[in-house]
């Protein structure tokens, strides 16, 4: 298999020094990719290919940069078969994952599309007489955009859509687990007409990656970036970021709670419950990973949740008859079997699942869970549910919020002005009301508090994220009075 270039000025490029990496599939061992591993060299090159690009990027009509995004999602759709293919092949994932990702991943190139002209600003009342005050969104510059593997597709556009159609320029360093997956983004967006320069993707070996970020994130074009990914290596990127003064915005990890209220629709919320919990085998930043059920209601609901959770069958996604298929890798499995046992040694139980087979692992729920346990503060990433039975709205709204995570949360009951006022006690940055974890849209804002990071993706919010609100003022024909 021929080497996976990187993506500089339009054109295909091999790293300077030679050398690639290899991702392998995580359910056969086979080579599923081979990939430039990028230089430092070939990562500031990229910035600089930005850059140079950025001044004409940023001066297209909104017009134009809508005409490109929306041929864009089109090329996208028509891709499916690729993206599914690569996804399968890279990260084990089913065809109605893969699907999903091509779907969503669509409508969000078609949004950023209708943002193209809603980058407004304001006139703003001026004291001076006189004086009329701007505030006005221009494009900030280059965007460093560096997405993960889990939702390659969904999580790889949105990384690249809105800052491209706010008028920067970006460099997208791809996933060391789906290179193929994420080149395939910006081939589409190439194949749309994105002029040469406007997109950069750096692919790169693991061990390469800490080196890579910091230097461009120092690079003196890069005036933004965004991260999707865990927590750990969102820390380090924001200290890189403070450290040369340039925003970011983190959409890191998380430990969504499920509220279920002692008024709650069950078989609703068991239906909700294990979608959020073991869609894409729970490997979703939004996953329900715990389960806060009011102790009137809890073996009613657990026993439906584990008669649901076995019949989630687990099995090889190349197969496309489960599903539920593999995990990132087994080594993913033998971690979560890690908390398992430790929940279960501590007092939990193990009520459906905790079968494990390679990179298959079973739907799982483990029942009375309790903060002792490394699983009640661990996120998971994977397809087990932990189950914590309260006495209250009050205790569950403790519970809920004993967690250093606050992406995505849930709750659960008929009276939705009560779940109301419970979702505005919890720490999260998204909350359904009768509805799962597990939703996304592409004009919502989206992203968390806490350790799951800050800032917005999504919608109008996104143009904040990715554009410097200029204060700019014309003085008439009125005298300014000066001092001396």
């Amino acid at each position: 298999m021929n080497a996976l270039s990187l993506l500089i000025d339009n054109q295909d490029v091999q790293a300077s020094g030679g050398a690639s990496f290899e991702r392998h599939n995580p359910m056969t061992g086979e080579l599923a990719t081979s990939a430039a591993a990028a230089t430092l060299d070939d990562a500031l090159r990229a910035a600089d290919a930005a850059a140079a690009a950025f001044p004409g990027w940023s001066q297209t009509p909104p017009a134009a940069r809508r005409k490109i995004l929306l041929a864009a999602a089109d090329k996208l759709d028509a891709r499916a078969p690729d993206f599914i293919a690569a996804m399968a092949a890279e990260t084990g994932a089913t065809a109605g994952w893969a699907g999903f990702n091509v779907m969503l991943s669509a409508e969000m190139l078609r949004e950023a599309a209708g943002l193209t002209t809603q980058i407004t600003g304001e006139i703003i009342p001026s004291n001076r007489p006189g004086s009329t005050a701007y505030g006005v969104r221009q494009a900030a510059g280059v965007v460093l955009s560096i997405a993960p593997w889990n939702a390659p597709v969904i999580l790889g556009v949105r990384a690249i859509a809105t800052p491209l159609a706010c008028g920067n320029t970006v460099v997208f360093k791809s996933s060391e687990i789906c290179p193929r997956t994420h080149r395939l983004i910006a081939e589409v967006l190439v194949e749309a007409g994105l002029p040469k320069g406007v997109l950069n993707v750096v692919s790169n070996a693991p061990a390469d990656a800490p080196q890579l970020v910091e230097a461009l994130i120092a690079h003196k074009a890069i005036r933004r970036v965004n991260f999707t990914g865990s927590t750990k290596v969102g820390r380090h990127i924001a200290e890189l970021a403070a450290r040369n003064l340039k925003p970011a915005l983190l959409e890191l990890g998380g430990k969504a709670p499920f509220v279920v209220l002692d008024d709650a629709d069950i078989s609703e919320a068991v239906a909700a419950a294990a979608f959020g919990a073991y869609m894409n085998q729970g490997q979703i930043c939004m996953s329900t990973e715990r389960i806060v059920v009011d102790a009137a209601i809890a073996d009613e609901f657990v026993t439906a949740l584990a008669t649901k959770a076995k019949s989630l069958k687990a099995g090889d996604p190349r197969e496309n008859n489960t599903p539920l298929g593999c995990l990132v890798d087994a080594s993913a499995a033998q971690r979560i079997d890690g908390l398992i046992k430790d929940a279960v040694a501590k007092g939990a139980t193990i009520l459906a699942g905790g079968g494990i087979d390679g990179a298959i692992m079973e739907a799982t729920v483990l029942d009375n869970v309790t903060a002792e346990m490394k699983i009640y503060h661990e996120e998971s990433f994977g397809p087990i549910v932990a189950v914590t039975r309260v006495s209250g709205v009050d205790e569950a709204v403790r519970v809920a919020n004993d967690t250093e995570y606050g992406l995505a949360a849930a709750v659960f009951g008929r009276d939705t002005t009560r779940a109301m006022a419970v979702a505005g006690r919890i720490q999260s940055g998204i909350c359904h009301i009768n509805g799962p974890t597990v939703h996304d849209e592409a004009q919502m804002p989206f992203g968390g508090v806490k350790a799951s990071g800050y800032g917005r993706f999504g919608g109008k919010a996104g143009i904040a994220e990715f554009t410097d609100l200029r204060w700019i003022t014309v003085q008439g024909a009125d005298h300014i009075h000066y001092p001396f």
